[in-house]
């Protein structure tokens, strides 16, 4: 039996221990609308489509009480990474936002296939890249 199709991400998780800075890089700086907090566990933040899930990785290994949802544990060790897609005429006004913002970038590099990508810190350490829809484009 073949597998179903995979249509897209639904949801990225990334980990912090300071949830309310997470809160102002994510939806302050970045603007991203926020659908759900649970004080010391978790806020999540509308990215299009699709979900940004920020958890406190020790709030998430530990198992839930009876009668609570059977969401298995979680958790990680260490930054992760996440990629917004960003329209490719918008990059240059992403740069100069997060500059105003007084949020370093890390790198803005372009890629062979001339894909500007540019990558900065949340506060928490997580790589954040903002990149064309294009980066992901393989040629046939």
């Amino acid at each position: 039996m073949a597998a179903a199709p995979i249509t897209g991400v639904l949801e990225t998780a990334l980990y912090a221990d300071d949830l309310d800075a997470a809160r102002g890089f994510y939806g302050g700086v970045l603007g991203l609308a926020e659908i759900m907090a649970l004080a010391g566990r978790h806020v999540f933040f509308r990215t299009g489509p699709g979900v940004l899930l920020v958890f406190r990785a020790e709030a998430t290994q530990v198992p839930h009480p009876p009668g609570a949802l059977p969401v298995p544990t979680h958790g990680a060790v260490g930054p992760g990474h996440v990629c917004f897609s960003v329209p490719e005429d918008q990059m240059e006004a992403m740069a100069a936002h997060l500059t105003a913002a007084g949020i370093a970038i890390e790198r803005d590099l372009r890629w062979p296939s001339g894909v500007r990508s540019i990558y900065v810190r949340d506060p928490a350490g997580n790589s954040v890249e903002f990149a064309s829809p294009r980066l992901w484009e393989i040629p046939e």
